[in-house]
């Protein structure tokens, strides 16, 4: 295959200065000096031993996120693209993983004819409750007062007042609206 002889760093280098508008030598340097400031800030907040603190961390990376939001440690939220990351007032994030974007990124076969990088938004609605073991993927909303199963995988949209569990994560149960 032709592709076999491409530099697959060079193919992603080329994806992420595309997506963020750099151009040239000065974007290369940009793009690098980003990278580094969203892994140092992502370590520190996983590190915290106060949820405002990893708050605080996330905010400055660019993930926007609500008012009374705990964030336990090691949460990872995506490296690359951070500000796609929504989250609302209320939340509750355990030991978790939350990704903005997929991509094989040395596998070039699967990158060209399969699997091709995906960015796409990720909101945590008000109240929601993620505990920890979960990964939330790109391009999912977890709705408003919704429970993710600990361990669970979710790929698609939850509903709001909603009890999801599983991996690939399946719907439970509708909680109850309480007045």
């Amino acid at each position: 295959m032709e592709m076999e002889n491409e530099d697959p760093q060079k193919l992603n280098e080329r994806e992420l200065m595309s997506f963020f508008g750099y151009r040239g030598r000065i974007g290369k340097i940009k793009l690098k000096l980003r990278l580094f400031r969203s892994w140092i800030l992502q370590y520190l907040a996983s590190l915290s031993p106060h949820p405002g603190i990893a708050v605080i961390f996330q905010r400055a990376r660019g993930v926007k996120i609500g008012k009374h939001v705990y964030i336990g440690p090691n949460v990872y939220i995506d490296l690359l693209y951070p500000e796609l990351v929504t989250i609302e007032d209320y939340v509750s994030i355990g030991w978790s993983m939350i990704f903005a974007h997929s991509n094989p990124s040395y596998s070039l076969y699967l990158k060209k004819n399969h699997y091709p990088r995906q960015v796409a938004p990720v909101v945590i609605k008000r109240g929601a409750w993620i505990p920890p073991g979960s990964i939330i993927l790109h391009g999912v909303t977890i709705g408003e007062y919704s429970v993710v199963g600990a361990g669970s995988l979710v790929k698609e949209n939850v509903k709001p007042f909603t009890l999801v569990a599983g991996r690939p994560a399946k719907f439970i149960k509708r909680l109850t609206k309480e007045k």
